[in-house]
């Protein structure tokens, strides 16, 4: 009996010291923001201000460095839960999003259509519904923006983009995390896409100009970026008076550049295309010829997995190429959103420059 009562006395204690603990790191210093995006969806960068995005940034970049560096223990999402619905695959994802919202205490649940067929034995406004009841949040790498958008009308709870056909946004704020702790500042670099018109383009058409980047973009004919998002682009061009140029030219594309990205030519999906696509891709290969066309600090991003055609070993594993950082940094991104979504939190260092 004594043994019991003690047992009793002791959990009592752990239990209100990891209360007080969670709340410690809930409330914090206040920093100066206006910014909030507790309860906000995010479907596309479009939707995000350049002040929301770079906050989410700077919050990335605090979660790290008190996390990673000082060794802090940040239990933000206890008791929060996400539902992870993959129709497609994925390494970095996943994993980024899986450790990330276990290491802030949540508890992460991973469906794929093994599980969970979207709109096919349930309705999207059913999922959607039934979801919110018992979890916090989604995260949906889906084929269809539609089904996202549907997703996040019905949903009472946050809906995340994982990857859909038209846009990858969490894939960006790795990319751009990465880019300002190398060269530690973001307004007025170039980056060079050479490749493929895909969603991953589109991100970052909806978002760099935001930044006051400039950006050069080359594609083969017939795979160039959708007309309706490159009109977006072209305004928030004019708005922060930033380069926006299209070429079908990759080494007039690499022209003066900081920054040479690229990514898969054959997404998945588009298996049967195969061998139009590696025809159509000739010449844009990222290699250090291409390198010389670039500004002196030129580097390298490729959001993986990566094929040698698409860039060669001379430049993938060299010092120029950032793509480990930038995979890491996959975690620290998608809990910054997680965090920000769900949370009060607001960042406890002081704002990076961007």
């Amino acid at each position: 009996m004594l043994f019991s009562l003690r047992n009793l006395l002791n959990a009592a204690t752990l239990r209100k010291s990891s209360k007080q603990l969670v709340q410690h790191f809930r409330s914090g210093q206040p920093t100066q923001t206006n910014v909030n995006l507790k309860g906000r969806d995010l479907l596309t960068l479009q939707n995000y201000t350049a002040e929301e995005i770079k906050y989410l940034l700077w919050t990335a970049s605090d979660l790290k460095q008190r996390i990673k560096d000082k060794g802090e223990y940040l239990p933000l999402l206890q008791g929060k839960s996400l539902a992870m619905i993959f129709e497609k695959r994925s390494t970095r994802t996943r994993l980024s999003t899986e450790t990330g919202f276990a290491l802030l205490g949540g508890h992460p649940c991973f469906l794929t259509t093994q599980d969970i067929h979207l709109g096919v034995n349930e309705s999207l406004t059913d999922t959607a519904r039934v979801l919110s009841s018992l979890t916090n949040a989604v995260l949906a790498r889906v084929y269809k923006q539609s089904d996202l958008d549907l997703l996040a009308k019905e949903a009472s709870i946050p809906i995340v983009n994982g990857l859909s056909d038209s846009y990858h946004p969490i894939q960006i704020l790795a990319d751009y995390l990465t880019l300002q702790e190398h060269y530690g500042y973001l307004k007025g670099l170039t980056i060079s896409w050479i490749g493929d018109g895909n969603n991953v383009l589109n991100s970052i058409l909806m978002s760099a100009a935001k930044f006051g980047m400039h950006l050069r973009v080359a594609t083969p004919k017939g795979f160039e970026p959708d007309p309706n998002i490159v009109k977006v682009a072209e305004e928030y061009s004019k708005e922060y008076s930033t380069e926006l140029f299209f070429t079908t030219d990759p080494l007039e594309a690499a022209s003066g550049t900081n920054v040479l990205v690229t990514d898969t030519w054959i997404s998945m999906g588009q298996e049967k295309e195969k061998a139009e696509r590696t025809k159509a891709f000739q010449g844009y290969q990222i290699t250090m010829q291409m390198g010389k066309q670039a500004a002196s600090d030129w580097t390298f991003l490729h959001c993986l997995p990566r094929k040698p055609e698409e860039v060669d070993d001379e430049v993938f594993y060299s010092p120029r190429s950032l793509v480990f950082q930038e995979a890491e940094n996959r975690k620290w991104t998608i809990m910054a959103v997680m965090v920000s979504l769900l949370t009060d939190y607001s960042p406890q260092l002081q704002k990076p420059t961007f």
